[in-house]
């Protein structure tokens, strides 16, 4: 038997939303049916009746309608030539235990292979749902992951008729832990009548929808309970929440009033928009306004958006992301290319483009100042950013603009999603750790957005500073949403606004990317040391949102299902990866338990299958994370996995010797500097102290004196850390790869105004002496315990170290003496008198009064 073709252009999914041709295509439907059989067994009304129903959903605005029954062939046509889709339910015994039992297995089988023959390929057809709202406790007598499989096997079958049919399933809260792998998008059904929690709920499902489109595909209310105008006004916002929430759609329930359920038609209900006898009702005027307007409703305001794209030799994908900016549906907004010293083709490109404001640097000198250049010469109250290897959607200022004038987030942030032409290799970077991801503490508030996509308003990102040079290739847009969090303000995350992301096409190039990384994670370590553990790994208290799995998945998923199962919100609490696995395919994993006894194996053979189980157990957590990996389905190729693997294994190394460059590898103070402040030493041949004092009149306090000592730091190039409010001191500053100084201030206050500014310079050593020390330790300790007192030559290493500490102390005395110099310069600019080293404690003064009040 042949199937039916058509030449009709055919709904994909395309990011968040769908296309039809070379248009978006917003659900706007309404649910139909079903309706009593007729003699023959159809549940669908009479041809004449269709023609009239069809004729008054187009008068709606209704683009679609949803059925739940397989509809004839007849009926199908009809639908075609209104203009309209269908969203087909494929009814089976969902109600029974039906993974329970093999034959109502192959029922449910086969009404679903019929039913996608039956509309394969037929231009009305939208998608399939292969299951309407399982109940909630016959998933979990099944068990979740087993209705989860079964679903995806279901798509399958479809696929296997129609490879391009689209296909979903009808969820609900009480099921809304079901995370099918296999369908297209996401469609629930919720029925909540009250704004605030149907807001919440919508921000929560775009959070189960992730990356995939979210239709509502049942919403309504009962105009006998609740009132006919009460229907009106509910149905009216719902429908313009749901749109300015970024959902692909909604489908209201219902048409009309007449239905018909288990045998009999239903009186007790009416969710219809019209009367069964076709009248309409208060609520089809007022979803036919809102219909009309959706999906862009207008904003309270559109102020200007300043569009800063940074890059340097981004010729390859250059055209393509300034060719969907100039796309992009919003009245005001310009586009900034800030070029950082390219060599490749990215002048003659901007060049085509007129719209453009091109800006150049002569030279490469960073991506935190290539944005700060664009921060400066924008017009606009917003900064959105952007990066050269991204396409944007043409709708994606009008989302994150919405969202950010609907709340009181200062910054906002959007998925970056692989574009369907990118290759298979970079769909395996995209699924590898390390990649760009949204942090979210709750369903709206980030803790952290990436780069490729994120707004501010323009006077918080002045309030900072913008963002900080030192940032060269990553870990800018890290650090600015620490500094505004800092600050108290919030960072929110729209789902709909979203950028398509190239990811690196090889895997030599996607290394390159982590060694960057791994070199702005150092800086962030220095800066911001609260967010990192010990071997300087970022912990984050919300969770990463990121097809790459950060660890391993062993744990199963909680659900709630409420008392006896019966809970109307069963919600999925999802086990996070094991982060102690992760801690085997790290560098210090490596450097500290795999490569010793490798090393020690050679000449102590009962070393030897412990070695080798190190090595077995890296690879396993390897190979099972690759295993895990959410790959897309037609990206994966048989490469694909092994990539993967690879990939977890050689990334942690990489990125963490990069990091650990960037810490162990400090700069010592500038030559310059340090030639000055040692002729000055030598002039005054001061000691190192531990505190310097000096005394400061009225107009001149402590703050003043550390916001000069921070200026100059910076002017000279001293590496330093200040204090940004989780510290027990001023500022860190670093003298030399092994020594480091803590200056900590206090003002004691005397009469006349007058302050005494004490400051107390803690040295110690840098992580690279720790390291080589305890490691030299350690190791003399082990081969000491393996050789015994025998290995004279032990002893004259064990006898070393104590030179070593002494260096080390040597190393940190002059830093404190070369500070001391540094701070008695700074004290002069600021007409400060030291108070001499061997001077007496001040008298005790009278206590001040304090006032009356």
């Amino acid at each position: 038997m042949s199937l039916p073709d058509s030449n009709h252009a055919r709904a994909t999914v395309d990011g968040k939303f769908f296309r039809l041709g070379p248009q978006k295509f917003y659900l706007k439907g309404v649910t139909y049916g079903p309706f009593a059989p007729e003699a023959a067994g159809a549940t669908f009304p009479a041809s004449d009746q269709a023609a009239r129903d069809l004729d008054l959903m187009r008068q709606l605005g209704a683009n679609l309608i949803r059925i739940y029954d397989v509809p004839p062939r007849p009926f199908l046509d009809q639908v075609a030539a209104a203009g309209l889709k269908v969203l087909v339910d494929v009814p089976w015994n969902k109600h029974l235990c039906v993974l329970d039992s093999e034959p109502r297995r192959q029922a449910a089988r086969t009404a679903v292979r019929q039913a996608a023959f039956a509309c394969a390929r037929h231009p009305a057809v939208f998608a399939l749902s292969v299951v309407n709202e399982i109940p909630a406790d016959i998933v979990r007598w099944s068990g979740a992951d087993a209705v989860a499989r079964f679903i995806d096997e279901l798509v399958e079958l479809v696929k296997g008729f129609d490879p391009e049919c689209l296909c979903t399933f009808g969820n609900y809260p009480p099921t809304e832990f079901l995370h099918p792998r296999e369908i297209d998008f996401h469609c629930f059904n919720v029925y909540l009548h009250h704004r605030r929690p149907f807001e919440n709920y919508l921000a929560r499902l775009q959070m189960l929808a992730d990356a995939k489109p979210l239709v509502l595909g049942e919403f309504g209310i009962d105009s006998i309970r609740e009132g006919t105008a009460a229907q009106r006004e509910i149905l009216g916002w719902q429908v313009e929440t749901a749109f300015r929430h970024g959902l692909a759609g909604a489908v209201v329930y219902s048409f009309t009033d007449e239905w018909f359920k288990d045998g009999q038609p239903m009186h007790e209900w009416a969710f219809g928009l019209t009367t069964a006898k076709r009248r309409r009702k208060e609520s089809f005027q007022a979803v036919q306004e809102e219909f009309a307007a959706a999906p862009h409703f207008p904003l309270p305001r559109d102020p200007e958006v300043s569009v800063v794209v940074a890059v340097y030799n981004g010729a390859r994908t250059l055209k393509a992301c300034l060719d969907s900016l100039g796309t992009l549906d919003y009245p005001a907004f310009e586009i900034l290319l800030v070029d950082d010293g390219s060599t490749d083709d990215t002048a003659r490109i901007a060049a085509q483009y007129p719209r453009v404001r091109y800006l150049r640097h002569p030279d490469n000198l960073g991506l935190s100042t290539a944005r700060n250049t664009g921060i400066a010469a924008a017009r606009g109250e917003i900064i959105a950013f952007t990066d050269a290897d991204c396409r944007a959607d043409e709708n994606w200022l009008y989302y994150l603009v919405g969202d950010l004038l609907d709340s009181r987030f200062v910054g906002i942030g959007g998925h970056n999603l692989l574009p369907p032409d990118d290759s298979w290799v970079a769909a395996a970077v995209m699924v590898s750790p390390g990649g760009p991801a949204h942090v979210m503490a709750t369903d709206r508030l980030a803790e952290h957005i990436p780069g490729c996509n994120m707004a501010f308003y323009k006077w918080a990102l002045d309030e900072i500073g913008g963002f900080d040079p030192v940032f060269r290739q990553a870990g800018d847009d890290v650090d600015v949403c620490w500094r505004l969090q800092q600050r108290g303000y919030r960072i929110g995350f729209c789902p709909a606004a979203f950028v398509w992301h190239y990811r690196r096409s090889t895997a030599i190039d996607y290394l390159k990317q982590q060694h960057g990384y791994g070199e702005a994670e150092a800086l962030l370590v220095r800066k911001h040391p609260e967010y990192f553990n010990l071997f300087g790994g970022r912990t984050w208290e919300g969770r990463i949102y990121s097809p790459a799995k950060y660890g391993v998945v062993f744990r199963r998923p909680r659900i709630y299902h409420g008392l006896f199962g019966s809970g109307f919100f069963q919600s999925l609490y999802t086990a996070r990866p094991v982060g102690i696995l992760a801690f085997f395919t790290s560098l210090e994993y490596y450097v500290l338990v795999a490569l010793p006894l490798l090393v020690l194996s050679v000449s102590f053979r009962f070393l030897a299958p412990l070695a080798v189980t190190s090595l077995l157990v890296s690879l396993t957590v390897c190979v099972v994370a690759a295993a895990q990996a959410d790959l897309p389905r037609r990206k994966n190729r048989l490469g694909s996995r092994p990539l993967i693997a690879v990939l977890f294994f050689l990334q942690p190394i990489v990125r963490g010797w990069a990091r650990y460059q960037g810490r162990l590898l400090l700069h010592q103070i500038p030559p310059a500097v340090h030639e000055t402040l040692e002729s000055l030493s030598l002039q005054g041949k001061p000691a190192a102290f531990r505190e310097v004092r000096y005394w400061a009149e009225p107009g001149t306090d402590r703050l003043r004196f550390i916001a000069r000592v921070l200026e100059q730091l910076d002017r000279q190039g001293w590496e330093n850390k200040a204090d940004v409010g989780w510290t027990d001191y001023d500022v860190e500053i670093y003298g030399s790869r092994w020594s480091r100084l803590q200056l900590t201030s206090a003002a004691e206050s005397f009469p006349g105004g007058r302050q005494l500014v004490r400051c107390r310079l803690h040295g110690g050593w840098t992580l690279l002496a720790r390291i080589v020390f305890w490691s030299t330790f350690g190791f003399e300790l082990l081969v000491f315990g393996l050789l015994g007192p025998r290995a004279h030559w032990l002893w004259l290493l064990l006898l070393s170290l104590p030179a070593f500490v002494w260096w080390l102390n040597r190393k940190k005395r002059d830093l404190q003496r070369l500070v001391t110099v540094f701070l008695d310069e700074v004290a002069k600019q600021l007409n400060l008198v030291k108070m001499p080293a061997d001077a007496t404690e001040p008298a005790p003064e009278p206590p001040l009064r304090e006032p009356q009040s």
